[in-house]
């Protein structure tokens, strides 16, 4: 039999676009039955909006039968309230059918009592790491199981945090791959079409690990989906940010660039007196060198006035106040909002475009983030990316993209820090290292959080990848737990106030995930 799976990329809600997709395939595609991505109709899975808007489910119906119009074999539609088998005759709703002397039977797990000799999945699968390895193996063993052909159907493309991957496959009763679809592109799959794809083998995830590399492709390829589809389904079509000349800024202007187009991109050099001369340097360099537009716009005067301003306003609050801080955060938070403050309003001024927030995940996982500052945008491209990831990805980027070594050296090697302040002890700019800790230590604590579930006391009984390059005592390793999860703790409160952020990591702390009562006090 003839069949084609029709690898998607919906909007949700947008009952008329979808269908116009679901036209456009059949009217150009010679098939017996094509299938179509779960919940492909409306775009989505959440049904929370079809509650709110119940003329949406009248806008469906209505779809549906426009669609049958142009049915020239059979269509197989997922809806709000199940799967429609579509002939010109007839649309039937159907959990099980047969066509042409072959039984299908629609699925969603592994739980199957049937005697049809094929099987559907329809699935809504995000793209994670090391979820495609352990997808595959599923279905691999369900195929084997039940001896039966499986067709597997994944829609693709970006909705708001999530992104879905495609790579939809039919895989033989002998547990064979037949046919594998694109990730990350529309697709109609048949059978004997393979496309390469590297996201298949297994990522070691049993001990942390610097070595990156087998998963930077799929980090790559989904940030830049999300960025895509996140503007265009929002209609923006330009994006600002700051390039401080640091590792975050850079990174997000270059997956910026390769998403948009370099045209679209405005970076914003916002130096203040502490602002070296180096990073004003890294961020023209590479502005340069990805093509995209490039301002200064220091941030002295803004720092100023604000700062004479709070002076004769502190002067009345401490009439009433007497616990005001010998050290505050007030000079560092006013730079990093004067920043956004510029960012937004060069959004507000031009039509379509959008700020960017370019705080990584390490670092949100410590608050160590201002809100209304460098967390102000609109969308946080790297919000679910660790530190230590984001230099394997500036290398893989420079290596990998058609114009290669795009980001400067200077910027992978120098150690990251926000320029916002004296470091007491060095005279030198604070380092985000010296605020925090080293990022090889404070990732590996995240990964042991977040995999293996771990406390304080089990995190001290065990050697971290840190420790085996680097002699760190009892003392100084207990010091930084206490820290990491004393802030991770204040912190939580800035994960839900966050921009709109793409899940690329295997767990995350992204809102749409990952709930914590803000008031939680976890005894860790």
């Amino acid at each position: 039999m003839n069949i084609v799976l029709a690898q998607l990329n919906p909007i949700p809600a947008d009952i008329n676009y979808n269908k116009k997709k679901i036209i456009e395939v059949v009217k150009n595609t010679q098939a017996e039955l094509i299938i179509f991505p779960k919940h492909f109709i409306y775009g989505y899975h959440n049904f929370d909006m079809l509650e709110k808007f119940s003329f949406i489910k009248d806008q469906i119906n209505c779809a549906i039968a426009e669609i049958q119009k142009y049915t020239k074999n059979y269509l197989l539609i997922s809806s709000i309230d199940g799967n429609y088998l579509i002939n010109q005759n007839e649309i039937k709703k159907v959990d099980a059918f047969e066509l042409n002397g072959e039984s299908f039977k629609i699925i969603e797990n592994e739980n199957i009592e049937t005697t049809a000799t094929n099987l559907i999945y329809l699935d809504l699968a995000i793209s994670k790491t090391n979820s495609e390895y352990f997808r595959n193996k599923k279905l691999i063993e369900i195929a084997k199981s039940q001896n039966k052909n499986l067709y597997y159907l994944n829609q693709i493309g970006a909705i708001d945090e999530y992104v879905y991957d495609g790579i939809s496959r039919i895989i033989n009763k002998n547990g064979e791959i037949i046919a594998l679809a694109k990730a990350f592109e529309e697709d109609l799959l048949t059978i004997g079409k393979i496309e390469k794809n590297e996201y298949l083998a297994p990522i070691n995830l049993e001990s942390f690990s610097l070595n990156y590399e087998n998963d930077l492709k799929r980090t790559y390829e989904s940030t830049i989906l999300a960025i895509k589809d996140y503007f265009s389904k929002n209609n923006f079509k330009q994006a600002v940010l700051g390039l401080s000349g640091g590792l975050d800024s850079t990174i997000c202007a270059v997956l910026l660039a390769d998403a948009l187009g370099a045209k679209n991109i405005l970076g914003v050099s916002m130096p203040s007196k502490l602002t070296s001369i180096e990073s004003k340097s890294d961020g023209k360099i590479l502005a340069n060198n990805l093509g995209i537009n490039y301002i200064e716009a220091p941030i002295k005067n803004y720092h100023h006035t604000f700062s004479e301003g709070f002076e004769e306003i502190f002067k009345d609050t401490s009439k009433y106040w007497c616990n005001r801080y010998t050290n505050s955060f007030t000079q560092d938070n006013i730079q990093a909002r004067s920043r956004a403050m510029i960012l937004w309003g060069i959004a507000n001024e031009y039509g379509s475009t959008l700020p960017i927030a370019t705080s990584d995940k390490s670092e949100t996982y410590m608050g160590y983030a201002t809100i209304n500052g460098d967390m102000s945008g609109g969308f946080a491209p790297i919000l679910d990316i660790t530190k230590t990831k984001l230099f394997a990805l500036a290398r893989w980027m420079n290596e990998n993209r058609s114009r290669k070594n795009a980001i400067p050296e200077s910027v992978i090697l120098k150690p990251p820090g926000a320029e916002l302040a004296i470091d007491p002890n060095t005279g030198e700019t604070l380092k985000a290292e010296d605020a925090l800790m080293p990022y090889e230590f404070l990732d590996e604590v995240i990964w042991r959080i977040e995999n293996l579930h771990q406390s304080i006391n089990n995190m001290m009984q065990e050697q971290f990848l840190y420790e085996k390059k680097n002699t760190v005592n009892k003392e100084t390793k207990k010091l930084w737990l206490e820290k990491f999860f004393k802030r991770m703790n204040c912190a939580i409160y800035k994960w839900y106030i966050a921009a709109p952020s793409p899940i690329v990591d295997s767990y995350s702390i992204n809102k749409a995930i990952y709930k914590q009562p803000i008031v939680s006090n976890i005894n860790y």
